[in-house]
């Protein structure tokens, strides 16, 4: 394995050969008739446990690689794999999207109609928890990013660095494999934004996959691995400096 840039990356191919967790080859996405084409053969492959950042200029086409990774949108042409398995054979991608996925938004996306406690469970409404569980695991993941202290307040009563924290946990409600976080702290002063890069380094060293979606790049580079994107294509693909260690 070499850290030479190509546009069919192999980086994350795993040296005991095993599949690599999330899978993309040759995606190509046009819109606008065909007028715009946000991702020009893109392939990408990205193992079980790695921290991975794209990075790139707006425009770059970043966000919509982020969409094919998610499921969120379907390529023009190519194939996203997941654990070995098309996505585009697979019979639900709302199922897929709850059960093996997590998201983690700029805008937050919290009810303001319900508590902490109450957004955390939100993803698992649809499976067969009865309440008390799912109440026992939204308090443990509040507990988790740090929040035990304001699980029955609502989103207007938190700061946005304590909402962005109840959104993190909310994305760990169903233990998904892979996590997936678009602009993390794109809201965020530098104090609070610190805290959200020390709590995803703390979710990666337990051994979450982590993909996110930066334009900062104090966050990309808290990153193992650094994927840069211009015009749709992926312009390089390389380990990042070592990160600094966690804050105390």
């Amino acid at each position: 394995m070499t850290d030479t840039p190509s546009k069919d990356s192999t980086r994350g191919d795993s040296p005991n050969h095993e599949p690599p967790l999330l899978r993309c080859e040759h995606l190509v996405k046009t819109y606008d008739d065909g007028d715009v084409q946000a991702l020009r053969d893109v392939s990408l492959s990205i193992r079980r446990g790695e921290y991975v950042a794209i990075m790139g200029p707006s425009g770059s086409g970043k966000s919509t690689m982020l969409n094919m990774l998610g499921a969120l949108d379907v390529p023009t042409s190519g194939e996203v794999y997941f654990n070995g398995e098309p996505l585009s054979k697979m019979g639900s991608l709302d199922r897929f999207r709850s059960e093996k996925l997590g998201f983690v938004f700029q805008s937050f996306h919290l009810l303001s109609v319900l508590t902490a406690v109450g957004n955390v469970q939100v993803p698992m409404f649809e499976t067969r928890r009865p309440r008390a569980e799912r109440d026992r695991v939204a308090r443990e993941l509040l507990g988790r990013v740090g929040m035990s202290h304001r699980a029955n307040h609502r989103p207007l009563q938190l700061s946005v660095g304590e909402r962005q924290r109840v959104a993190i946990a909310r994305a760990l409600a169903n233990d998904p494999e892979l996590l997936l976080a678009d602009e993390p702290t794109g809201n965020l002063d530098s104090r609070t934004a610190a805290e959200i890069f020390n709590l995803l380094d703390k979710l990666h060293d337990e051994g979450m996959t982590i993909v996110l979606i930066t334009h900062d790049p104090e966050l990309g580079h808290r990153a193992a691995r650094i994927v840069r994107m211009r015009d749709g294509a992926i312009e390089d693909d390389l380990p990042a400096p070592a990160r600094a260690p966690l804050s105390s």
